[in-house]
């Protein structure tokens, strides 16, 4: 369980740390130049990610906290349809599905979260759709926050059609993560009740 926590902390530690510290990561920019800290942000993200895989991996034989009921599992199907949307829209130029969630890849991580949690009731599942939704939450916050500063703009709307193009790749993808994509990358078939 603590290299879960610790892959956990390293992960979305480094994907907050614009919203806790900005100043580092303006100080490590210029000592790295732009090239140089993309890099080393893109290392430490792929170790950290590995870490926290690996000791998922090592604590999922925890016992139960909770047992979901059997329809959970349908229910987080469902929702990982509309993730797997928000996630392409935020792939591709801005459609309506972009403009109108804003920031659809972080709404796809929260939903992605929240439809794991329903489903799953051991403590090392908890403890990581928890911790993914709440980073989800706090990210959310701090980019609203940094919109009305001016800091930054959301993308501007260019076309209907990749909206379209979102429906139909996220279905795609989301058939093929429930067919088999699920069970041989995790381990576990959606399907299986």
């Amino acid at each position: 369980m603590a290299l879960l926590i610790l892959g956990i902390v390293l992960f979305l530690g480094l994907h907050l740390i614009r919203v806790v510290a900005p100043g580092l990561r303006t100080s490590l920019i210029a000592s790295l130049g732009e090239g140089g800290w993309k890099i080393a942000y893109s290392i430490a993200s792929i170790i950290a990610l590995i870490v926290l895989i690996y000791g998922f991996g090592q604590a999922r034989d925890m016992t139960p906290i909770w047992s979901p009921p059997f329809w959970m599992s349908h229910i987080t199907i469902l929702l990982m349809l509309f993730a797997m949307i928000c996630l392409i829209a935020s792939l591709l130029p801005a459609g309506h599905i972009a403009v109108k969630t804003k920031h659809p890849m972080v709404l796809s991580v929260k939903i992605w979260a929240l439809a794991h949690l329903l489903s799953n009731g051991d403590g090392a599942a908890i403890l990581l759709f928890a911790a993914f939704l709440a980073w989800g939450v706090i990210l959310r916050i701090s980019l609203k926050r940094r919109e009305r500063a001016g800091e930054m703009t959301l993308r501007p709307f260019v076309s209907a059609k990749y909206d379209l193009y979102a429906v139909v790749i996220g279905v795609i993808v989301w058939a093929l993560i429930i067919w088999k994509l699920h069970a041989w990358i995790i381990g576990v078939s959606p399907l299986v009740m």
